[in-house]
């Protein structure tokens, strides 16, 4: 369960990057621009991810504070790991969504966060929280 959590959130996080970093680039804005972004797209992206299949059994209303509960440490705890990965890689940051130092930046910090991330949803789902609380809602 933690795994399928964090590849929620992983999903998310890197929809919200790559459309963050292609608007970004297409306006021509600064990297801490392009930045203040991407990281609230991946959040976003996670919590649509997540909120996608409670739509289905009970409103929005309903969905939002379950998403909320379920995976703000996940995507933060992954945000934080990208965001810092992205920042150790020189010119990473920079780099636009057409060059190879973008994708493979990308996937390294991906990659980092994503094992960063499966321990503490493992974590939250043995007490419990995170998307222990959003399958409780699944049936």
């Amino acid at each position: 369960m933690a795994v399928q959590a964090t590849l929620h959130c992983l999903t998310g996080c890197a929809i919200g990057e790559i459309l963050g970093t292609v608007i970004g680039s297409g306006f021509n804005w600064s990297n801490w621009a392009t930045e203040a972004l991407t990281i609230p797209l991946a959040f976003l992206f996670g919590y649509a991810f997540t909120m996608r299949p409670l739509l289905k059994h009970m409103g929005f209303k309903k969905s939002v504070p379950i998403a909320l509960a379920s995976d703000t440490l996940s995507i933060s705890s992954m945000e934080i790991v990208d965001n810092a990965i992205i920042l150790l890689i020189p010119g990473a940051l920079a780099a636009g969504p057409a060059t190879a130092l973008f994708w493979a930046s990308l996937a390294v910090a991906l990659a980092v966060a994503f094992v960063v991330t499966v321990p503490v949803n493992r974590w939250l789902i043995a007490r419990g929280k995170g998307h222990a609380v959003m399958h409780e809602h699944h049936h």
